[in-house]
C-alpha cells in the first residue's frame, strides 16, 4: 500500500518514523548542537536535527507541504512576515489571535508593514483585497470561532495567502487543497495536546516557500528545542483519537449550553474542540468561571484538560464581547463537565 493511499489518520500515527532494519520505532531525542565535520549536517541552528526533521516530515505529509518547526506559533508569524518586503501591505481578520494582531500592529507602528483588518465573514471585503502582499487568514477564529471562506478568497488573491491551523487541525481541514501558499499551527495546543510544550509549525505548498521560511527560522534563531520537538510529534500521535473524542463532548456540551437560560449566545462551528459561550456581562461571566471546579480557569488551549477564559480581559481582544467565555473541551467525561457548568451557570 502506498503511503499516498494512506488516511490522515493513519499518517497521524505512521509518518516521521525511522525507516529501516535496526532502526528505532520512535525518532530519538537528539540533544545536540553541533555534529562531526564531513556531512550536509553541521549545526542545528541551520541545517536542523533529525528529532525536528521527524515532526516536519510527519506534519507535512498530514498537512501536504512543505513543513518547518519553530520555537513557538508566534515565531511562524514572524517568519512569513520576515520574508516580506518593508511596506508590504498585510490583511488579518479583526477577530483573530491576539497575538497575531499585536504583532502585525507592531510591524504597522514601526512602518514596517500597512495592516488592515477586515471582518472574518465578510467575504466580499477579502476579495477586494486580493492584492494585498499577504491575507492572513485564521479559520475558525480565536476566539469568536467565525468561518472564513478560504477557498473562495485563496482564489482571488494575488499575494501570499497563509492560514493559522491551528483550531481546525489537519485532521480538520487542510487549507493547501484549498489554495492556500502557507499553513502555520501552534503545535502548543492540539497537535501536542498536553500543555506541556511551546511549538510552531509552517506547512507550504512551494519548497521555494519553505526554503525562505528555513531560512528566516534560521535569521531570527526562532529553532524549536529537541524535547519540544519530540513531545510534540508524540502529541500528534494520538491526535485523531483525543480530536475525535473531545470533538464529540464539545457537540453534546454546545448543544446544552444553547438551552440553558443564563447563557445568551453560543458559537460553535459544528466540529472540533472549541466553543465559545457569551453571559450578559463581564462580572456574570467572572463569577461563572470562579464558580467551576473541575473545568480550569487559564489561557491557552487544545490539551487533554479542559480550560476556560474570558477573553475580553486582555488588551489585545477589548474588542471581544465583554461576556464571551472561551472554552477548550477536554477528555473528562462529558457528564462530570456538564455538572460542574450546570452548577456554576446556576
Amino acid at each position: 500500500m502506498d503511503t499516498n493511499d494512506w488516511s490522515p489518520r493513519t499518517l497521524a500515527v505512521a509518518a516521521g518514523r525511522p525507516e529501516g532494519p535496526g532502526e528505532p520505532l520512535n525518532v530519538p531525542i537528539v540533544a545536540a548542537s553541533t555534529f562531526d565535520a564531513g556531512a550536509d549536517r553541521a549545526y542545528s541552528r541551520q541545517d536542523g536535527t533529525p528529532t525536528w526533521e521527524a515532526l516536519e516530515a510527519a506534519i507535512g505529509a498530514l498537512e501536504g507541504g512543505h513543513a518547518t518547526a519553530f520555537a513557538s506559533g508566534i515565531a511562524t508569524l514572524s517568519a512569513v512576515v520576515d520574508t516580506l518586503p518593508v511596506g508590504a501591505k498585510v490583511c488579518v481578520p479583526t477577530f483573530s489571535y491576539a497575538g497575531s494582531r499585536g504583532l502585525l500592529a507592531h510591524a504597522h507602528g514601526t512602518g514596517r508593514l500597512v495592516v488592515t483588518e477586515i471582518e472574518p465573514e465578510d467575504t466580499a471585503a477579502w476579495i477586494a483585497a486580493a492584492d494585498a502582499d499577504l491575507l492572513w487568514l485564521e479559520s475558525p477564529t480565536n476566539p469568536t470561532l467565525d468561518v472564513i471562506d478560504i477557498e473562495t478568497i485563496a482564489a482571488a488573491a494575488n499575494g501570499l495567502v497563509a492560514v493559522d491551523n491551528t483550531f481546525a487541525t489537519p485532521l480538520g481541514q487542510r487549507p493547501l487543497e484549498l489554495g492556500a501558499d502557507i499553513v502555520v499551527h501552534s503545535a502548543t495546543k492540539l497537535i501536542g495536546g498536553h500543555s506541556d510544550l511551546l511549538l510552531g509549525l509552517t506547512i507550504a505548498a512551494d519548497e521555494g516557500v519553505a526554503k525562505a521560511l528555513r531560512d528566516a527560522r534560521t535569521r531570527l534563531g526562532s529553532t524549536p528545542g529537541a524535547l519540544e520537538a519530540w513531545l510534540a510529534l508524540r502529541g500528534l500521535r494520538t491526535l485523531p483519537v483525543r480530536l475525535a473524542e473531545q470533538t464529540r463532548t464539545a457537540k453534546l456540551l454546545a448543544t446544552r449550553l444553547l438551552d440553558h437560560p443564563a447563557i445568551t449566545r453560543v458559537r460553535y462551528p459544528g466540529s472540533g474542540t472549541m466553543i465559545a459561550f457569551e453571559l450578559p456581562d463581564a462580572e456574570t461571566a467572572d463569577k461563572v468561571i470562579g464558580s467551576l471546579r473541575l473545568i480550569r480557569a487559564a489561557t491557552s488551549l487544545g490539551g487533554v484538560e479542559s480550560l476556560v477564559e474570558r477573553r475580553a480581559w486582555m488588551a489585545g481582544d477589548a474588542h471581544v464581547p465583554a461576556g464571551l467565555v472561551r472554552f477548550s473541551v477536554g477528555l473528562e467525561d462529558p457528564e462530570d463537565l456538564w455538572t460542574d457548568l450546570a452548577s456554576a451557570l446556576g
